[in-house]
This record gives C-alpha cells, sequence and structure tokens, in this order.
C-alpha cells in the first residue's frame, strides 16, 4: 500500500506512474514541438519543389587534432520553387512529404 500510494494531497492520490503523465492535447504556442533547424547552401534545384542543400560543418579528428569539413546533402521541399543553386536557405523538419524529404523551406 505504501509503494503505490506517495502522497496523497487535495483528495487526490499521487501515484509515481501517474507524475509523468501530460495532457497531448494541451500544446499551448510555448510549449509546441520545434524540430530541428539548419541552413546551408543549395547545391541542385533540378527537381519540381524539390532543392539540395549541402550542410557543411567543421569536425576534428578525436587523434591527431586536425580539422577538416562534413558535409551532408538533405533533400528539402521548395513549395514556391523559390530558391535557386547557390542560394543560402534556412530549413526545419516536418512530416515526411515523399521518401526523402523530411524537411521544408523557411521563407523570409
Amino acid at each position: 500500500m505504501e509503494k503505490e500510494t506517495q502522497k496523497i494531497s487535495n483528495g487526490v492520490k499521487d501515484d509515481k506512474k501517474n507524475q509523468n503523465t501530460g495532457n497531448a492535447g494541451d500544446l499551448s504556442p510555448e510549449k509546441a514541438v520545434v524540430g530541428r533547424k539548419f541552413s546551408g547552401i543549395v547545391v541542385s534545384d533540378k527537381m519540381d519543389k524539390t532543392i539540395v542543400v549541402r550542410i557543411d560543418r567543421a569536425k576534428k579528428n578525436q587523434k591527431y587534432g586536425k580539422r577538416y569539413i562534413a558535409s551532408k546533402k538533405y533533400k528539402v521541399h521548395d513549395e514556391k520553387n523559390h530558391y535557386k543553386e547557390g542560394d543560402k536557405v534556412v530549413f526545419v523538419e516536418c512530416r515526411p512529404v515523399s521518401k526523402d524529404k523530411r524537411w521544408r523551406v523557411i521563407y523570409n
């Protein structure tokens, strides 16, 4: 009995199991889920409503300490076909749009 009931306050039983449960529908603007946000350079704009964006980041070899550039390419949804090759873009994570696209452009 002691294990399941930790504390009784205001006539409500608090269990350890129920302390971390929250109402999923109770998302206020300050609690909204924010995905990852990246910025990079457009490498290709040959597809319709899709651009390929390259992100460069500096990495350091653990043993020798030499710095080098590692890059990764992302397929990003560009609804307006606004961005062209060489433009700098900012994009965020979103629901899957297609097999490879899970990112969308933020327009300024």
